[in-house]
Formats: structure tokens, sequence, C-alpha cells
């Protein structure tokens, strides 16, 4: 058998031949002689086996693995594809699973078609021969045992509940509706779960924020409920979210990456979770009412049905103060005629649907009452999952007598039955059938009426010559979508929104200064500010130092030390809970230093909070200053958006200080870091003004955050953008750019304003 199983990760060692040498992932090369080497590495993906049609329809399977070696952890490219094929493939898919180790003999090397999406090893691996084999160690071995981070929680079964108790458990979503506005001020999300006990348990969850709720997509995911209280209601056992309460939602589907969906940017998922989500989903597999999916295409939906739709957003228009018009597509043909809305062309935001509307492959849906809401933010190009949405014949206006009824779609108001809409990730695994037939009408638009307007444009525009820049582009591309290469002229007059290519260099810049590219941005509010000037944060400290009297607080332990200054102390508290801990889990709250001495304190201690005292009592300094230091880094707050409740702070429940906890137990809305640069692009047509905003990290390769507190960082995007437009040189001696651009509208003062975005673009690197 070309694949076998180990009890122990130490007998993949013996099991290496004596002339074989085993090789780390990151020194494998193109030009690397695969045989006689091995490599060890540990399952981060494994996906379905498939037929392979470039090999005569051979099975095959990828799978991503990912070197453990602590002497890799800081270098590039870990991970690497693999490709198995034939029985390999077969018997991999049976052995493995995620977290698994394995060791691979008598691969070949070849060069990785997906390394610039992917952003993994530039090579991949190919299981394919008499002599390939794999050896693999399940991650369940015995002598591996828990970690001790896995010791933290225990999980009930649904039916070992007893009421008036918080408890943690895991379960599958029989039955769910989407967050909908309560009685008071919170939105409810309404489910029910069951697992391997057959016990069904209904769930509330009552949050503020529409973030916080559990992120489900279709009955079969695979739900954690941490911190819930049970209780008895009609007779049957049911859950409620409680103080600290979180909640992950997993894809229910076999084999699919098990990746969590969770608002929270600090949570435990360890070897044990994989292994519940794994048995889980098998155990869901072989249940009857999993089968019994609404999901439809619109080639299978007749009038009358309630069914729900996985489609893409063409376009939307507001027909009134209580109804959205959602024009949708999933890529096949209604058996029946459409119903076709009128709308007037300037009400409408998105693509033209003229082709598909000929073809019957685009569906009205009509949106009401309490969905609006979540319509009013769609974008469209955004995946969708319309649930309980109602198919009803109407007839046309213009309608004959002896033609059929037309096919309308509402979705009605109210919740039941789960009726709701939301938008999908564009990785969700539900999202795969439905782009392979998309792509299948990628060229459905060009074939769409050309009026008379677009005939004069045809004859009285000039032709652009878009390949007229010749030679290596300094960027690269890493969008996905295949659009044709426009001219700057071209683009200014296209109607937003479209994403398109150019070819472009850079006239000029700004800011000059580089520095004050860097931004703060709060998520909430969407405020954006410069970092605040170093002098004036050190006055801010001066003044909050001057004339300072210690806080007591009955939660704080305090010990102080002498400053510099003769009559100054400085004070450090430090929650009783945390009194004995290593001071990485410590958050130590410091008063009356300057911004000199906490940066010297920050280098020995990962978590510093300045505070102050007012009238005995310990608050925070004002937001202008950072909230935290943590190393070389620093962490700011939103002034509109931060709570700063300091009376009875709860320090107890958090596995990890990070800036996100930090934050939340302060009442700050914590503020991110962001680069924003906006750039003037010219080609031979004209001149176009773009901003460098959400891309700007990967277009640099640098982290926002880090270059914060890295001058190396800093001068990384200095050199960059010496590149871009070097000092003194002319247009015709700066590098070519090829540039993916988003071009949308923005409200200016009750006007609509086109702008443009760079994105999807990366700096080639050395």
């Amino acid at each position: 058998m070309p694949v076998q199983k180990v009890n122990d990760s130490s007998d993949l060692d013996a099991k290496v031949p004596s002339h074989l040498q085993r090789t780390s992932i990151t020194s494998l090369t193109m030009t690397s002689e695969p045989s006689h080497r091995c490599v060890k590495a540990t399952v981060v993906h494994k996906g379905p086996v498939i037929s392979c049609a470039q090999k005569d329809g051979i099975k095959m399977l990828r799978a991503e693995i990912k070197e453990e070696d602590p002497l890799q952890r800081t270098a590039e490219h870990t991970s690497i594809n693999v490709i198995f094929f034939g029985t390999l493939a077969k018997d991999f898919s049976q052995s493995a699973r995620q977290g698994d180790v394995v060791l691979l003999a008598d691969f070949t090397i070849k060069k990785s078609p997906s390394f610039l999406r992917d952003k993994l090893h530039p090579c991949q691996l190919e299981m394919d021969g008499q002599d390939a084999c794999v050896y693999v160690c399940p991650s369940a071995a015995p002598s591996h045992g828990p970690s001790s981070s896995e010791a933290k929680y225990t999980y009930v079964p649904l039916n070992d509940l007893k009421p008036k108790t918080v408890v943690n458990v895991y379960g599958v979503v029989t039955f769910f509706k989407q967050p909908f506005p309560s009685k008071g001020s919170d939105y409810c999300s309404t489910l029910k779960i069951t697992d391997q006990s057959d016990v069904k348990v209904g769930c509330n969850i009552f949050s503020k924020k529409l973030e916080d709720h559990p992120v489900i997509f279709r009955v079969g995911d695979i739900i954690r409920l941490h911190r819930f209280k049970t209780d008895m209601f009609r007779d049957s056992m049911s859950l409620l979210n409680t103080f600290g309460w979180s909640t992950v939602t997993f894809d229910g589907t076999i084999d699919s990456p098990v990746v969590p969906r969770t608002s929270s940017k600090s949570f435990h998922f360890g070897e044990s979770d994989m292994r519940t989500v794994e048995e889980l989903r098998q155990w869901a597999a072989n249940q009857s009412w999993i089968s019994k999916d609404l999901t439809v295409s619109l080639s299978l939906v007749k009038p009358g049905m309630y069914f729900d739709l996985t489609c893409q957003l063409l376009a939307k228009a507001v027909m009134d103060s209580r109804c959205i018009l959602l024009k949708v597509w999933d890529g096949t043909k209604c058996q029946h005629p459409l119903l076709k809305v009128a709308v007037a062309s300037d009400a409408l935001e998105g693509e033209s649907t003229v082709a598909k509307d000929r073809m019957n492959l685009t569906a009205n849906v009509l949106v009401y009452d309490n969905h609006l809401e979540v319509a009013r933010d769609l974008k469209p190009g955004t995946f969708l999952q319309l649930y309980n949405l109602h198919a009803l014949l109407q007839r046309a206006p213009d309608q004959q007598p002896d033609q059929l009824d037309h096919l309308s779609f509402h979705l009605h108001g109210g919740t039941s039955y789960g009726r709701g809409l939301r938008s999908l990730p564009v990785e969700s695994p539900a999202l795969q059938s439905l782009k392979s037939v998309l792509e299948k009408h990628v060229d459905l638009d060009e074939f769409d009426e050309v009026n008379d307007g677009t005939l004069l444009e045809i004859w009285y525009t000039p032709p652009e010559a878009v390949e007229a820049d010749t030679g290596p582009s300094y960027t690269v591309l890493t969008c996905e979508h295949n659009t044709r290469r426009l001219t700057l002229a071209r683009v200014k007059r296209s109607t937003p929104p479209l994403s398109c290519h150019v070819r472009a260099r850079v006239k000029k810049y700004k800011p000059q200064q580089l520095y004050q590219c860097l931004k703060l941005f709060c998520s909430n509010c969407k405020t954006m500010e410069d970092v605040p000037d170093d002098s004036a944060v050190a006055k801010l400290f001066r003044e909050s130092a001057k004339d300072n009297q210690a806080c007591d607080e009955q939660w704080a332990a305090t010990s102080s030390a002498s400053s510099r200054e003769p009559g100054r102390t400085i004070s450090m508290h430090i929650s009783r809970d945390m009194v004995g801990e290593s001071s990485h889990m410590q958050l130590i709250f410091v008063e009356g230093t300057t911004l000199d001495e906490i940066c010297v304190l920050s280098r020995d201690y990962k978590n510093l909070v300045p505070v102050r005292s007012v009238n005995g009592r310990m608050t925070l300094m004002d937001l202008t200053a950072p909230f935290l230091f943590s190393g070389d880094k620093r962490c700011y707050g939103c002034k509109q958006c931060s709570v700063n409740t300091f009376q009875n702070p709860v320090f107890t429940g958090v596995e990890t200080w990070d800036e996100q906890a930090v934050a939340k137990a302060l009442g700050v809305q914590l503020m991110q870091y962001r680069l924003l640069i906006q750039f003037e692009l010219e080609d031979q047509t004209d001149t176009l003004e773009a901003v460098l905003w959400e891309n700007a990290e990967k277009f640099f390769h640098v982290s926002a955050v880090d270059a914060s507190g890295s001058q190396d960082l800093q001068d990384k995007i200095q050199t960059v953008m010496d590149t871009i437009q070097p000092p003194d040189s002319s247009l015709e001696e700066r590098p070519l750019l090829d540039l993916c651009l988003s071009v949308y509208t923005v409200k200016d003062n009750d006007r609509n304003k086109v702008c443009y975005q760079i994105t999807n673009t990366e700096i080639k690197e050395e």
C-alpha cells in the first residue's frame, strides 16, 4: 500500500530508508534533485478527490503541508502544495486528515501554478509513480496527549445538559434565523443544534452588534458555543448567551477546510477542536435531515416554491421606502419566463444585465420590510444566500392574453422559516460550484446591446494604443478576474462600478514625507486620523505626571519607584488576579511617567497602559496618547467610539492579552494602522488620480502596524517609492506599473464623486 500509517511521530523517522535524506521544504527549488530525498510536515489542508482532465480523467487530490520545525518559523515558504495522483489520491484521502504529520518520499518537483494567488511555496510536489510513498502519523496519537491549553475547556454532550448551569457545547445546526431586531435594543439570533446524542436544543443569542452573532450559512454548519446558560423552556432544554460568551462556526462539508468563522480576534482552537469538528461532520453526513437542503438553482424553480438560492448580485435599485430590487443570477436558465421590473437607468446601481435578461438568466428579487437594512449595504458583485425565497407567477403589464405568466421572486418580511439574506465570503466552499457555472458566461457582457450612443462613441473616438508602452512592469497583478487592459482615458469615460487593468507610470504622489502616509483608522465610525506627533504625546505625559497623586484601587496591587525628577513617583498597578503570572501575561497600569520612561519600560513588559488619577480613581489618559504600549508598538483608541468605562474593570477569563483584548477590557475602540498614498498616474492618453489604501500592505509587502515601530520597514517603503519615482527623473525614465483599478462612486456634498483605487497589485520582490 503506497500510504502507510504509523503510531508515533518518531516512527516516521524510523521508516526513512537509509538511502533517503530528509530535506526542508524551504530549501526546495526547481533545480533540486528530488531523488533520494524526503520531507516531513503537517497537513493543514486536504481537498477532495477529483478527476484530472489533463491526465485523461485520472483521480487527483491537492493537499497543503506545513513544516513545523522551530528553526524554520521565521522562514518564508514553509508551506507547499502536494498533488496526489491515482491510487495515492484515494488512499491519502482515506488515511490522512488535517493535523496529521506525514512523510513524503520519491516525489517530483514542479512549478506551482497558484503561487501568486495562494502565496505558498513557488514549487509544488507531485506524488505519482510506483516508488512514491507516504507515511501518516495521526494527530490523535496517544504519545502526543492534549496540550495544557486544550484542557481549559470542557464540552458537555447535549443529552447531559442540566438546567441553570453555564456550559460549553458543540453542535450541528439543524435550523437557524439570521439576526433580527428584538423588542429591545439588541439583535437576536435563533437556532437549533444537535449532536451524536440526537438531542435537539434551541438557542437564543442577544447582542447589540451584528458582527458578534454567529456566521451561519446553512443547515449542517458546525457551531461551538462558549459560556451559555442552560434553562428549561416549554419542557425543552434551551441555551442563552451569558457574560463572556463567544461563538465559532465552521462549514459542515466533509473535507472542506476547517476555517473558523468568528468576529473575535482572539480565541482558542486546538487539535481536540479539530477532531470534534471532523467527527461531527462525519456523523451529520449520515443523517437524513442533513440532506433536506432547500437550496435549488433557478433552472429547477417551480411556481409557488419556497426555496433557498445561492447567487451573485449583479445590480440593485431602491423601488420605494419598503422595497429594494436585487438583480441576481446563478448561471442557470429558468424554465419559466422571468418577470422584468422596470427601473430608471440612473436608479440602478451595478452592471448592465441586458444580455443576461435576454437569455432568461437574471432573477429580479423584490426584498421587503425588515430585510432592507441588509439589502441596502450590499454591493454589486457580492455573493448571496437568500433564505425562504418565494416564487410567484405574475402577469407582466404588457403581456398578451395568450402568453404565459412570468415568474417573480419575493423575499417577504418577517423571519418565519429562517427567511432572510446574507452575503457569502468569496472563499466559502459553498460557492465553488456556483463560480464554475458563472465562469462559463464570462464573455456574456460582450454581447450586450449596442445602442446609438455606443456607435457614435466608437465612430468619433480615435483608436487608443493600449500596447504602446512595452517593457517589463515593476508590479505584479494578483487578481483572478480576466479583464482587458484599458487606457486611462477609457477608464475615465467608463461608468462605475468597474474593475479594470491599466499600465501607467507615476507622475507624482503625496504625501511626499512618507511618515505621513501612516494613518489611524476606526473601523466603526470610519474616522481617519494622522498618527499623533511625539512632541504632542510627550506633552500629555508631562502634564499628567505633574502633581499626580497615586490612585488607590481595591482590585489592584501597587508598587512604586522613584523617577529621575525629585518629588515625582512612578506607580505600577496590576490586577490582583494576575499577581504571580509571567510579565508577558500581565496587564500593567503605569502612572506618573514621561513618554521616554514608559518607552524604556515597554522593552521589559509586554502590555503597559498609561493612566492618571482623578479624585483618587484610576482613569485612562486622553486618547490622543496611546492607551497601550506593547514593545515597539503603540496602540491608539478612537475618541468618538470609545466608551472608556474604567469603574469596574474585569481582567479574568482572557487567555492572551493582545491589543484587542486590552481594548475590550478598557472600553476602548481600537484604531487600526493603515497606509494611505495618493498617486497621479499617467499614460499616453491621460492622467488619473488613484489612492492606494486597502491594498497598501500587500502592495509594499509591509504590515502597517509593524511599520509604525520599525525604521527598517519605513525605509523599505521609501526605497519602493524612490524606485517608482526616482528623484530628478523624467516620466519616461520611470518604470511601468501594471495596476488593477477599482472604479466606484462616493457621496460628496450630496453629489456622486467617481473615485479610483489601486487593488490586487504587488511590487515585484527581488
